[in-house]
């Protein structure tokens, strides 16, 4: 029978749910409105198209494992149904943070101001280099997805040796080698964060230079291009917290069979872990010109005042 507990947790994650398809559903109506109009698809809209995808998707499944966690908690440990979760779960998360890491790199190379040759020749050809990130990011989320199934594979022959109680020392070396397979996991999280704060330093030190040329020139400080800096920055960092708070709850959530009250644990991780594809969505379409005025004209036109329209992106 349900607790009080697991009620408030589906509520919360119900909430949370309803919350991210609604933000990510409208970013992709939006671009999908754009490109069935004009027949035409900026690169900074795809991405944000995709990775609004890729976070509805990734929204169902965590929806999914949370009732698994609530209604059926002995499948949701060791069931193969779990483990399909596991694999969709592993490979669009990661898909969702490339995309989102990707959409910073653009940022980047489209503002930033460099003379540095290198980074000169990755601005001329910014659209290639996207085409070959998002390769790689579709790469690099099969390799993690790979890596998740030879974790099973290695669990299932933990089980079968503990279910004839015979922990040997055949056990204890697989049991540790599982362990650190575990935890080395974690590890394909580390090429996008590297990449992010890149941009992010990038995009600071632009910003520097850009000022002082300004004030130099007692020019306003607000001009597009600051303020196109500050708004990807600003994209940027709250994708980056965000990410280290996912990534927290996604570790309380995956190791949560090691730690006390094993299913709150989970629990906490599960509605931590929800906070985060609706909250950095929503902070790109206040960072994006269309889709902000399309949000303020969609909630004017609720209010009875305005009939939608559109804008052109900050970022095209």
């Amino acid at each position: 029978m349900m607790g009080l507990t697991e009620g408030v947790f589906l509520i919360v994650c119900g909430a949370q749910f309803t919350l991210g398809i609604l933000v990510n559903g409208f970013i992709g109506l939006v671009n999908g409105r754009s490109w069935f109009k004009t027949k035409r698809m900026s690169l900074s809209d795809f991405i944000i198209a995709t990775l609004a995808l890729s976070r509805i998707i990734l929204l169902c499944i965590i929806l999914t494992d949370s009732f698994l966690i609530v209604f059926s908690v002995n499948e949701h440990d060791s069931g193969i149904i779990m483990q399909i979760i596991d694999v969709f779960w592993t490979f669009t998360n990661h898909l969702s943070i490339w995309f989102a890491t990707c959409l910073g790199v653009l940022y980047c190379l489209k503002i930033a101001i460099f003379s540095h040759p290198t980074f000169l020749w990755l601005k001329w050809r910014v659209s290639r280099v996207m085409v070959w990130m998002l390769l790689g990011a579709l790469l690099l989320s099969c390799g993690s997805t790979a890596s998740l199934i030879n974790e099973f594979k290695l669990y299932s022959v933990l089980r079968g040796i503990e279910a004839t109680r015979n922990v040997t020392e055949h056990f204890r070396k697989k049991r540790n080698e599982y362990y650190l397979i575990h935890v080395l996991g974690t590890l394909w999280y580390l090429p996008p964060l590297v990449v992010s704060l890149a941009s992010y330093f990038l995009l600071i030190f632009s910003l520097g230079r850009h000022t002082r040329q300004m004030l130099q020139n007692s020019t306003s400080s607000r001009d597009p291009s600051t303020e196109a800096h500050k708004r990807a920055i600003r994209i940027i960092l709250s994708f980056f917290f965000l990410f280290l708070l996912y990534f927290l709850a996604f570790l309380i959530a995956s190791f949560g069979n090691f730690l006390p009250k094993t299913k709150m644990a989970k629990m906490i991780g599960e509605v931590m872990t929800m906070f985060y594809p609706a909250g950095h969505s929503f902070i790109v379409i206040l960072g994006n010109s269309k889709l902000k005025q399309t949000f303020v004209e969609t909630l004017r036109c609720e209010s009875g005042h305005l009939k939608p329209g559109s804008k052109g992106p900050i970022f095209s």
